[in-house]
């Protein structure tokens, strides 16, 4: 009788098996063992990651899919928004930026901007995001196609005076449905713009 006849089983702990057997176990660790809460929270102002999709259910807010500069050129309506990730009044205004992109689509370029990198430097003309930046957030300027700035006001800027802006720099109708807006929070982060009764 071989030895492995009579003691099969470290034939079994084979590398393979063991591997497989400590990833189990592992998994199993990562399963019972909760490091506790999330940290995320709309109320303070910590860094959480991307406001837009932590707090708004919208990733594709950031980067901006044109430039200040692009849109000025083009001739196309401007939103301006400027925030920062670790400011609640910004984690809180999220879900208004997300209704606008969901309201206009393609009709205006919708760009928010974090204004770290606009602080304490020159004003580099009107296609400068920092020449309309007052230094507090969030701050929403609409600029229309001829460059003329229709609506400039920072603080929680309900998403229907925004709309009113968008609508006389555009020329086209508010959507259906929209001057009777209010912020829902659905869950402890997130929020959406909802018709109000």
């Amino acid at each position: 009788m071989t030895p492995d006849a009579r003691f099969p089983l470290p034939r079994l702990l084979s590398r393979p098996f063991a591997s497989l057997l400590a990833l189990l176990l592992i998994v199993a660790m990562g399963l019972v063992w909760s490091p506790g809460p999330a940290a995320a929270s709309l109320e303070n102002d910590h860094y959480d990651g991307n406001i837009f999709a932590l707090y708004a259910g919208n990733g594709s807010l950031v980067p901006p899919r044109s430039s200040l500069a692009r849109s000025l050129a083009d001739h196309r309506v401007a939103v301006v928004v400027y925030y920062l990730d670790d400011s609640s009044v910004s984690k809180q205004f999220a879900p208004v930026v997300s209704e606008l992109q969901r309201l206009w689509g393609n009709g205006i370029d919708l760009i928010p901007l974090v204004t770290d990198p606009l602080q304490n430097r020159p004003d580099g003309g009107a296609a400068d995001p920092a020449h309309y930046w007052d230094g507090l957030i969030p701050q929403v300027v609409v600029i229309g196609s001829d460059g003329r700035v229709v609506f400039d006001r920072h603080g929680q800027v309900s998403v229907d005076a925004i709309n009113a802006a968008v609508s006389e720099a555009t020329g086209l109708p508010m959507a259906p449905g929209s001057g009777n807006s209010a912020t829902m929070s659905f869950n402890e982060l997130n929020s959406e713009v909802v018709a109000s009764r």
